[in-house]
């Protein structure tokens, strides 16, 4: 098991997670749990507004691919069979760093820091809180930068990106900014 590392496998966008499951259902019939130890593919819950049929918005939780094309195997390479049952997963397109030149040769592994920070991330994303929320047509009032002190009404809001649409009037015309949640504060 010395030889386990992570590796990034590019597959067509939109079949990251059938991917991952063929990966896993063909590592369990071909007995190589020893040679392919895990497979990640990064979500993140994220939540989006939508309007319904009545004309209200309400807020969704969604879970979404949050490195959409790109699937993360911890699997030893060096045997021979490996890289060649990876590649012939359907919907997978091949490993993110092999040398152009010559593709006969295996790709480099990522670095530690780099798999544990992508782990690390997923896990604080999933622990993340929305102490606020916005919704559209409320009233906001800036609270940090250029524009700060003038308040404005709320055209769209990003619970993703933790951003807002704001329409301010300065100097008598509106003008469309994109604020972080921390930069605002609702007007009573």
């Amino acid at each position: 098991m010395s030889g386990l590392n992570w590796y990034v496998v590019r597959a067509v966008s939109g079949q990251e997670k059938k991917v991952k499951e063929y990966l896993i259902k063909d590592v369990e019939n071909q007995g190589m749990e020893s040679f392919i130890s895990e497979v990640f593919v990064p979500t993140e819950r994220v939540f989006q507004t939508r309007k319904q049929r009545d004309g209200k918005t309400k807020k969704v939780e969604v879970e979404r691919i949050s490195h959409p094309g790109y699937v993360y195997v911890c699997a030893d390479l060096s045997h021979g069979e490996v890289p060649h049952m990876i590649k012939s997963v359907p919907g997978v397109i091949g490993f993110l760093n092999v040398d152009s030149k010559d593709p006969s040769e295996l790709p480099k592994p990522m670095r530690e820091s780099e798999i544990n920070r992508l782990l690390n991330t997923t896990q604080e994303d999933e622990d993340v809180k929305h102490d606020v929320e916005f919704a559209v047509g409320e009233t906001v009032q800036v609270m940090d930068g250029a524009f700060s002190g003038f308040t404005g009404t709320i055209e769209a809001v990003d619970e993703a990106r933790q951003k807002i649409s704001v329409m301010v009037k300065i100097f008598g015309r509106n003008a469309p900014m994109e604020l972080d949640y921390k930069q605002v504060e609702k007007v009573d």
